[in-house]
């Protein structure tokens, strides 16, 4: 006999199925019914609409064989209605359906096709569940306790309602039969068909949603990526960019105030909303496609600059935010309660300076970055006051609400920085990657200052070099195996002393010099931290090791791409390849949808990699990491201002075609020999490409 589990269980979601367009979504097991499991259902904005969902033909299930992913928010289902079939072994009557998302919209187009020479008679019959449960419930493995659930039927359809959020069920097809058991929260939709001989008979249905409480919605239009395309002789490549692409295109939304500024979601199915952190590094990743997103996520994130010290929101003047929702998240099962608009994140200010600068060497116009001077100023202030707020020089965190998050960097669960004891460190935590960021913001802040001639330049690069040099006397720690640099230091200015994949951020920042980047990008590709599926979040000598940790020994993939550009960058291009081969022998066991995390088993462990049960899927910053990868790849290196693109291919996935790049506003193609030499560019005309070992 089976015991009740303790604690509500997050749902799992890794075999699950989901078609998008953020902020749409339809979770359903592969022969695309709803409500076999726990994350089941049509999703919107933070609301679960449809708990569940069956389709019956003549009152049986149809046979699924098979389904496809078309795009993010198009799917296909191939079933079998053997029970309507002649004699004979094959199968004679198929059912096609084909499910499509769009914002605040859910559509199906149900085909029935006969092979027989007798037309058939039948129903086709879908029972459907509302629900309206709040999403962060279903993540807490609860449902949400007195949710009211207004009905009614006219002939438009149906009409559900609970709150301000409100779902209308129609369809256009003629035979349809409508029932509602309010008390059985069911709706059954029949329609009565006929199949004629050697024929086809197809009805739909259409789910339309509409919450005027939401801050966020899905952006209109084409991607700016629409039509990139990268081929590779190792195919693995150009299959993970094609699948990112078309993920990170239904991960695009804006904000109800800014309706104009595309940004990247954080990821589905319970993110999808503006994040700080994430929806910028989705952006530098995707940075070789075009300034556009860039400059559209720079924006939305100025609009929301802190300007006042509110401790209940962690909001300080200068600092870029956290989270944005529509009010207050409660986790359940946590002691955790998060503000509608939260600023508890210790990189954002300083990422967002990073992706102003980067995209400015990209090519974004003179004009779109000047009107953001002085949110820079701004932002940097905050680095050199709040940032550091007990004044010793570096940037660190502390929740001071009591119910924030614990932990303020990318890797935010309350156990993520620990000693190499297991036992947690105790905050304020200044984190090393969060002085990297902050060294490369202030050098590229002032770049920014001069060229735009403001003052402050030379201040800021004093600042930068003085923080250098104290990380570099605070942070390394000897070791046999070498010396590496702590991932924090904790209130007491201790090393906190855990091999963790944090130090792969320190790479290509400046901070370190030659003989600190050596150490460390050995120890990245070590078998402690390497795992042959990408980079551990902690290496496995360490006591709080755990493969499925989700920030103590989990691979990441966005963690693992950022190591790999900073290798790229510090001219480390063997170890480089170690890693690019971990995500690609990652990105072709997952079909090419990476997930947000997988474990952090060997691949002596197990022959494919295992997943992270929970993992978000797909995620911003994993797809956008297939780009980044590319980038590194092609050793791309922009210098907008001089009109100038270095290009130094690593030889790592043979020859190399790759469409629809942009750089300084201008589409480019690029194609390189297997040996890395480039032997196509049409980047012509007023700006040019440098080649590797070129004069």
């Amino acid at each position: 006999m089976s015991e009740t589990p303790k604690h509500p269980h997050q749902p799992l979601l890794h075999d699950e199925l989901v078609a998008l367009s953020a902020p749409t979504q339809v979770w359903s097991s592969p022969d695309g019914s709803m409500g076999s499991r726990p994350l089941h259902g049509i999703y919107h904005s933070d609301t679960r609409i449809v708990g569940a969902l069956t389709l019956l033909v003549g009152g049986q299930a149809p046979e699924n064989i098979s389904h496809s992913v078309t795009d993010a928010a198009t799917l296909r289902f191939v079933s079998l209605l053997r029970h309507l079939d002649g004699r004979g072994a094959d199968p004679r009557v198929l059912l096609n359906r084909v499910r499509r998302v769009r914002d605040g919209r859910v559509t199906e187009t149900i085909e029935l096709t006969s092979a027989i020479t007798d037309r058939i008679e039948t129903t086709v019959t879908l029972e459907l569940t509302p629900s309206f449960d709040n999403i962060h419930d279903v993540k807490g493995g609860v449902l949400t306790p007195d949710v009211e659930i207004a009905s009614v039927l006219d002939d438009a359809g149906v009409h559900y309602s609970s709150g301000a959020i409100t779902a209308s069920f129609s369809s256009a097809d003629a035979g349809l039969d409508l029932v509602v058991d309010a008390a059985a929260g069911l709706t059954t939709a029949s329609w009565s068909v006929t199949i004629p001989a050697h024929g086809s008979v197809s009805v739909s249905w259409e789910l339309a949603i509409v919450d005027p409480s939401a801050v966020v919605r899905g952006a209109g239009g084409a991607s700016d990526w629409a039509g990139v395309t990268a081929r590779a002789d190792d195919s693995r490549l150009g299959a993970w960019v094609d699948t990112a692409l078309k993920d990170l295109a239904g991960l695009r939304m804006v904000t109800r105030d800014q309706p104009d500024d595309v940004f990247l979601a954080a990821g589905a199915p319970w993110f999808f909303t503006l994040f700080g952190r994430d929806s910028i590094w989705a952006a530098r990743m995707l940075l070789p496609l075009g300034t556009g997103l860039a400059g559209s996520t720079l924006r939305v994130l100025a609009a929301l600059q802190g300007t006042e010290t509110v401790a209940a929101t962690a909001e300080q003047p200068g600092k870029i935010m956290h989270e944005l929702r529509p009010g207050t998240l409660n986790m359940p099962g946590e002691d955790t309660s998060l503000p509608p608009l939260y600023y508890g994140t210790v990189d954002a200010t300083a990422l967002w300076i990073n992706l102003l600068h980067d995209a400015w060497k990209w090519g974004m116009p003179d004009a779109e970055v000047e009107v953001l001077l002085p949110n820079l100023e701004t932002a940097l202030d905050w680095m050199r006051s709040y940032g550091d707020s007990d004044g010793d020089g570096f940037l660190e965190y502390v929740d001071s609400t009591g119910h924030g998050l614990a932990n303020q960097g990318w890797k935010d669960s309350g156990d993520s920085i620990q000693w190499r004891d297991g036992s947690l460190s105790e905050g304020p935590i200044a984190l090393c990657e969060v002085q990297a960021y902050a060294y490369e913001a202030a050098i590229g802040g002032a770049a920014l200052l001069d060229h735009f001639g403001r003052s402050g330049g030379a201040d800021w690069r004093a600042w930068a070099a003085a923080l250098k040099t104290r990380f570099n006397e605070a942070f390394w720690i000897e070791s046999p195996d070498g010396a590496y640099p702590a991932v924090a230091l904790d209130a007491h200015k201790r090393k906190v002393d855990t091999v963790t994949s944090n130090i792969g951020h320190l790479l290509g920042t400046g901070i370190l010099d030659e003989e600190g980047s050596r150490l460390v990008a050995r120890r990245l590709v070590s078998p402690e931290l390497s795992s042959g599926y990408g980079l551990r979040t902690m290496s496995t000598d360490s006591t709080g090791y755990w493969p499925l940790s989700y920030h103590g020994g989990s691979v990441w993939t966005h963690d693992t791409a950022i190591a790999i550009a900073g290798l790229g960058r510090a001219g480390f291009g063997a170890e480089a390849a170690v890693l690019i081969e971990g995500l690609l022998r990652t990105a072709e066991g997952f079909d090419y949808r990476m997930p947000e995390l997988h474990s952090g088993h060997s691949t002596e462990e197990s022959a494919a990699p295992i997943p992270y049960p929970a993992a978000c899927r797909p995620q911003a910053w994993s797809a956008a990491s297939a780009v980044g990868v590319l980038g590194t790849i092609l050793g791309l290196e922009p210098d907008a201002q001089a009109g100038e693109l270095r290009v130094s291919p690593l030889p790592i996935a043979g020859a190399l075609d790759v469409r629809g790049l942009v750089f300084g506003g201008r589409s480019f193609e690029l194609a390189t020999d297997a040996s890395g030499a480039v032997s196509r560019n049409t980047l012509l005309g007023a700006a040019s490409v440098a080649l590797a070992g070129a004069e």
